[in-house]
C-alpha cells in the first residue's frame, strides 16, 4: 500500500487575484510560493495557462516560469499545462528549449488539449492558423521530436530546443490524453483538482496500456488534489467559501476575482448548485491537519499515484503558505 512519506508532493500555481489586490500582487506571490516550495523540497511547481479569466494571471505560462526559474535555485518548474492547440510546436520547443538552456534540469513541459478558455478567446488566440484538439497527437510527436538530438536532413531545428530533452508530461481531465500517454510512454497527470469523475478509469487506461519509452521505464502518474488546511475543521470549512464562490461564479460564468471567505454559503447557492460545487470540489481534502492526511492517505489506497499535485484556494496569501507547510510535514 502507498504512503504519503513514499510519494512525490508538488503544486500546480494558477497565480489567482484576489479580490482587492492586483495582478502584480499574485505574480510576486507566485514567485514567494515557488521560493517556499523550493525550501519545502517540493518535488515540483507547474503554472497553468489560462486565459481570458480575470481571476487567473499565469496566461503567459513560459513568461512566468522564466521569472520564477530566475528566482529561486532547485526548484522543479514546468507547466500543468500549456494547452498545446493554441500555439504552434515550434514556437512552444523554442520557448521551453530556451529555458531550458538557461536552467539546465529544472524545466519540464506539460501539455494539454483543451483550450483553457471558451471559445471566443480560443479563436484570438488560434488567429491565423487552425489548430484543433484532433492535431494534438501529432503536435506531441513534433515538439518531442524538437527536442531531441535531430535526425538526418532534418528541415527544421528549434534553437534553442534542439538536444535539451526537455521532460514532457501529458495532462487530461478525460481518457484521451490517459491512452496517448500509455502509447508514447510519457508520464500522465489527471486534472482531478477540477474534473474528477473519470481519474480512476483514466488511471487504469493509461497503466493497463503503458508502452516503455526512451522517456519512461513504468508508468508515472499524478492527481491533482485541492486542499484547505486550517488548525480546525471548522475553520478550514470557513476558508473553504473562498473556493466554493469561484466555482459557483464560474458555473454561472461570472468569473472573477478570487473572493474572500464568508460565514456562510446559505443563500448564496440553489441546491442544484451546491451539489455541482461539490462534484467539482469531489476530491478535496479540507480540515485539519489531521483531518487531511487521513484524507490523502485514503486517496493513496483507492489510486495509488506516484505523485500528488496540490492546489489551494485560500484567500489570505500568509495561510496559503502555511498550507503547504502543513502538506510538507505530512511527508
Amino acid at each position: 500500500m502507498r504512503r504519503l512519506a513514499h510519494t512525490e508532493f508538488s503544486i500546480l500555481e494558477l497565480a489567482p487575484v484576489r479580490t482587492d489586490h492586483s495582478i502584480q500582487d499574485a505574480l510576486n506571490h507566485a514567485l514567494a510560493l515557488a521560493q517556499h516550495a523550493e525550501k519545502l523540497k517540493f518535488r515540483r511547481l507547474w503554472l497553468a495557462e489560462h486565459h481570458n479569466m480575470s481571476g487567473i494571471a499565469s496566461s503567459a505560462t513560459s513568461v512566468l516560469m522564466g521569472y520564477l526559474l530566475a528566482n529561486t535555485q532547485h526548484l522543479t518548474i514546468g507547466s500543468g499545462g500549456v494547452m498545446l492547440p493554441n500555439h504552434a510546436p515550434l514556437v512552444v520547443a523554442e520557448q521551453f528549449g530556451t529555458l531550458a538552456t538557461l536552467y539546465p534540469h529544472r524545466v519540464e513541459l506539460g501539455l494539454g488539449r483543451a483550450p483553457g478558455t471558451d471559445a471566443y478567446t480560443m479563436r484570438a488566440l488560434r488567429r491565423g492558423h487552425q489548430e484543433s484538439e484532433d492535431q494534438f497527437p501529432q503536435d506531441v510527436l513534433e515538439i518531442l521530436q524538437y527536442f531531441k538530438a535531430p535526425e538526418a536532413n532534418q528541415r527544421i531545428i528549434a534553437t534553442p530546443g534542439q538536444s535539451t530533452h526537455v521532460p514532457v508530461w501529458l495532462l487530461g481531465s478525460s481518457l484521451f490524453s490517459a491512452q496517448l500517454a500509455a502509447r508514447l510512454g510519457l508520464p500522465y497527470s489527471f486534472a482531478s483538482h477540477f474534473a474528477p469523475r473519470m481519474l480512476g478509469q483514466a488511471i487504469q487506461l493509461y497503466r493497463d496500456n503503458f508502452q516503455p519509452s526512451e522517456y519512461l521505464s513504468q508508468p508515472y502518474v499524478s492527481m491533482g488534489v485541492p486542499t484547505i488546511i486550517a488548525k480546525t475543521d471548522e475553520e478550514a470549512q470557513y476558508l473553504a467559501t473562498t473556493p466554493y464562490q469561484r466555482i459557483l461564479n464560474m458555473l454561472r460564468g461570472t468569473r472573477g476575482h478570487l473572493p474572500k471567505p464568508v460565514k456562510s454559503m446559505d443563500g448564496r447557492w440553489s441546491l442544484s448548485e451546491q451539489r455541482a460545487v461539490q462534484d467539482f470540489y469531489a476530491l478535496a481534502q479540507i480540515g485539519s491537519v489531521d483531518t487531511v492526511r487521513q484524507g490523502l492517505q485514503k486517496l493513496l489506497e483507492q489510486y495509488a499515484v506516484d505523485e500528488l499535485i496540490f492546489t489551494c484556494d485560500i484567500y489570505d496569501t500568509e495561510q496559503r503558505l502555511d498550507n503547504f507547510s502543513a502538506l510538507s510535514d505530512m511527508k
